[in-house]
């Protein structure tokens, strides 16, 4: 699975700031290779036997199937940037590398370590994704436009993930660990995730408070008020837990964004968030009230709130005065069916 980073970095034998990180232990990356690849094969089975529960509860709509459809459509122009790309991105963490003034030796003791270390920099690259307006528009709310959850959702990613996810763990790779190393721990973290995605795993009382098992990840891409912005560990819920953004799952969970997308259309999937965004920000009064509003969380922008709030207080009383109050229908009878007498209307008189 890691053939392509080899592949990718055999011409960077010749650049000198690659001869400063030691040699890993041979079974080191093989092993990652083989976990990684164990958790991807779940997900084949795991997505025919959501089929099958489909099918037999009669949920395999034509509306479910296209969501599935547009889900694997959207990993394609992901794929196409990583393998692009990619090999510039080995570059990149290579050179930061070699600006370490020490290295981390590579063996199986400082992999569980670079494995933890890079499970924390996911969780803050995680909550970023969801807290910084900027970043939820362009990409992160991509992964969260589904209204179901299965396998499939795993593969709804946006490609413009790949030019700011992997910077969160370029300090790893400054701090002296070597690249092949990071790069093995972050793909055994998605794949992870990838298993994760399904509606056939209930509850694991004894694993739910520690790990990011399906149940949490249910609740992670809930629009309920109570799990919004929730569980965002990647393998660990421990992060969770000390920052104070677990929540396990307590009731139904409802799929999807707040202000649910009702297009299957994979181009509205990517950049209609980011289109209302674009909008907010050509309405803002200020260059700081839009600057402010890139770095925020995901709301209603405050002059968009005064301004919705104050045509909502003029408009009501007015819609009050020109609405009529509607009768129920009767059906007239026999008797009544002839047109009422005409009457001249009676004046007032004055006391």
């Amino acid at each position: 699975m890691f053939d392509w980073l080899r592949s990718m970095t055999e011409g960077l034998d010749a650049v000198p700031w690659t001869e400063t990180f030691p040699q890993m232990p041979d079974m080191l990356l093989p092993v990652f290779d083989g976990v990684t690849g164990i958790l991807l094969l779940i997900a084949l089975p795991l997505f025919c036997l959501e089929l099958v529960r489909l099918c037999a509860k009669r949920r395999l709509t034509r509306r479910r199937g296209s969501g599935m459809l547009t889900s694997a459509f959207c990993f394609v122009p992901a794929t196409v940037v990583e393998v692009l790309l990619g090999g510039a991105l080995v570059g990149v963490f290579f050179w930061v590398g070699s600006l370490s003034p020490w290295t981390i030796p590579s063996n199986w003791a400082t992999a569980a370590l670079c494995l933890l270390l890079v499970d924390f920099a996911y969780y803050w690259e995680h909550r970023l994704g969801h807290e910084v307006n900027l970043l939820w528009s362009l990409y992160h709310s991509v992964h969260h436009s589904a209204d179901h959850f299965d396998q499939t959702v795993a593969l709804r990613v946006s490609f413009v993930d790949f030019f700011f996810s992997p910077l969160i763990y370029l300090p790893l790779v400054f701090a002296g660990f070597h690249p092949f190393l990071v790069f093995a721990c972050y793909g055994l973290l998605l794949a992870w995730q990838q298993w994760i995605h399904t509606e056939l795993v209930g509850r694991l009382p004894p694993l739910d408070p520690w790990l990011n098992t399906p149940s949490n990840h249910r609740v992670h891409h809930a629009r309920n008020a109570q799990y919004l912005d929730k569980n965002y560990g990647g393998m660990l819920m421990v992060w969770d837990r000390l920052f104070g953004s677990y929540a396990s799952e307590n009731e139904a969970v409802d799929y999807g964004l707040v202000e649910p997308l009702v297009s299957r259309n994979p181009l509205a999937v990517h950049f209609h968030v980011s289109a209302k965004l674009v909008r907010t920000l050509a309405s803002a009064p200020s260059l700081g009230a839009a600057l402010r509003w890139l770095i925020r969380r995901p709301a209603p922008a405050p002059y968009l709130r005064t301004a919705l709030a104050t045509a909502s207080r003029i408009s009501e009383p007015r819609k009050a005065a020109t609405m009529r109050p509607r009768t129920p229908w009767k059906p007239m009878s026999k008797r009544s069916n002839r047109t009422p007498p005409i009457t001249a209307p009676t004046t007032p008189t004055k006391r």
